[in-house]
Order: C-alpha cells, then structure tokens, then sequence
C-alpha cells in the first residue's frame, strides 16, 4: 500500500467516524429552550465542542485504521476473498 492510499483509507475511516459521533449526545437549541433569533430549533446549543468530537474521531479512527491497514498489508483478505459472485472470473475466463 502507498503512503497516498494509506492517507486515503485514514480519510475515509475518518469522514465515516465522525459522521457518526456528530449527531451522539447533541443537545440542540429547542432540548436547552435558549433558541438564538434567526436559528432553528434543531441547531446545536452554545455547548457544542467540535474540537472534542474531532478529537474523539481521531481517537476511535486511528486503531481502525491500523487494523485494516495491517490486514491490507498482511495480505491475508483479499479481493478476491470477497468475490461472491465470481465476477474476478479466474475459472471463466479459462
């Protein structure tokens, strides 16, 4: 695996991780009853961290991240292990 793909994987697990810390624990303006004029209810309240859910992500995505990384590397599964379909065709194609 090239360091660019390595980087690629990291992004990916990243991006998915926080998009699933993002909604947990969220208290939104119209829960705390403090709604800013011009704002929806469903917006976030004053006490919405992004640097802590970030922090969180990075915390959670790294050892995914090592691990498939390490099962990518190992060669253990690969693509074709995954083929349910036979679509790689080793023995149609002969």
């Amino acid at each position: 695996m090239s360091p660019v793909s390595a980087l690629v994987l990291l992004a990916v697990i990243w991006f998915m991780v926080l998009f699933l810390i993002l909604p947990m624990r969220l208290e939104t303006q119209g829960d705390v009853g403090e709604k800013v004029e011009g704002t929806p209810a469903g917006a976030p309240s004053s006490s919405f961290s992004m640097r802590k859910r970030m922090k969180v992500t990075t915390y959670i995505s790294i050892p995914i991240w090592i691990a498939i990384s390490a099962i990518i590397l190992w060669g253990g599964i690969s693509v074709e292990d995954l083929d349910m379909f036979n679509r790689m065709g080793s023995e149609a194609a002969e």
